[in-house]
Formats: structure tokens, sequence, C-alpha cells
């Protein structure tokens, strides 16, 4: 069954229990639809990125996995399901904001961190931009179907990234955020 036709009526019926009973625990279709993608993708289960020593490499691990699981059925419709739901309920962004980009978020931040702590990466680079740099070009082939995810794309993603995010050599910063 699709995203579409589910109800919570009809979750209700195959749980054995009235929908005033779901309603209790999860307030929108959106809202239960996000904790069994949380369920499904291991909720607390997120760990600090790889640190090798090598960025490029690390980032690649990391894209590569991203792709691959995006590509399985088990996470692509629900994903495309919880976005579209996303779209409309502000409460359900808010709620996958805090409880799954955030913390993502913070942990790709954090390896970026270590890679500027040890000169792979410009001292000055926002580190938000750089988190976007990199995985959303992954997230928006992926969601708007505009060519095929693949390792390879992974490995073009990273390299043309961190080609832009590597300190200059021979130029001085000009400022937070900004390029020379």
């Amino acid at each position: 069954m699709g995203y579409a036709k589910l109800s919570i009526e009809g979750i209700a019926a195959a749980a054995g229990v009235g929908k005033q009973t779901i309603y209790r625990w999860w307030p929108s279709k959106g809202a239960l639809l996000f904790d069994a993608f949380l369920t499904l993708a291991g909720e607390g289960e997120a760990a600090a990125l790889p640190d090798t020593g090598d960025l490029a490499a690390d980032l690649t691990l990391v894209l590569r996995a991203t792709i691959a699981e995006l590509n399985q059925p088990r996470y692509d419709l629900p994903m495309r399901a919880l976005l579209t739901e996303i779209v409309h309920d502000r409460a359900l962004a808010a709620d996958y904001l805090d409880r799954l980009d955030k913390p993502m978020r913070e942990l790709k931040k954090q390896r970026l961190r270590a890679a500027q702590r040890v000169g792979q990466l410009a001292e000055d680079i926002d580190l938000d931009v750089a988190v976007d740099l990199l995985f959303g070009p992954v997230l928006n082939r992926w969601l708007q179907r505009t060519g095929p995810l693949t390792p390879e794309y992974a490995d073009q993603v990273v390299e043309t990234a961190l080609r832009g995010l590597q300190p200059r050599q021979g130029h001085a910063s000009s400022g937070p955020g900004r390029i020379s």
C-alpha cells in the first residue's frame, strides 16, 4: 500500500485499537510516519563521521553510504512521503529538524571542524554552507530524480566541493564566510 492510501483508521484497525489510541501517541499521519522512519533508520544510532585523517576519503565513504541508503526502496519511499508531509505540517517540520536534521548536521560539522584544525579546510568557511555543498547535491538529485545516484556521483560531489573549500595557498582570508 502506498502512503497516499495509508490512513490512521487503517493503522488502528491493523493494530486492533481505536483510532483515538493512535492519535494519543501521534498527532498526525506524518508524525506516525516519522517515528516509523526513525525506527527503520535506527534512531539513536547516529555516530560521528569517520575521521581517518583523509577528509576526502571519509566524506566519499559517507556520501556513498548515503546514496546506497537512498537507493533502497525501504528508505526511498518512506523518506519521500515524509518530506511531502513536512511541506504541509509545520509541527512535523520542526520535529524533523530537531530530531533528525540538526543532530545529523552537527555530526557533519564536527568532522569538518576537525578538518579545519589540521588545515584540510579553510578556517573561514561557513560550516553550514559546507554541509549543504557536500550533501545538498545528492539530496537534490535524489528528490528531483534528475540523474542517477551512483558511487561515482558521490566521488564527483566530494572532489568538486572540497576543491572550493580547501585553504587558498598564498591568499589571506578576506573575513568570515568570504572567499578571496
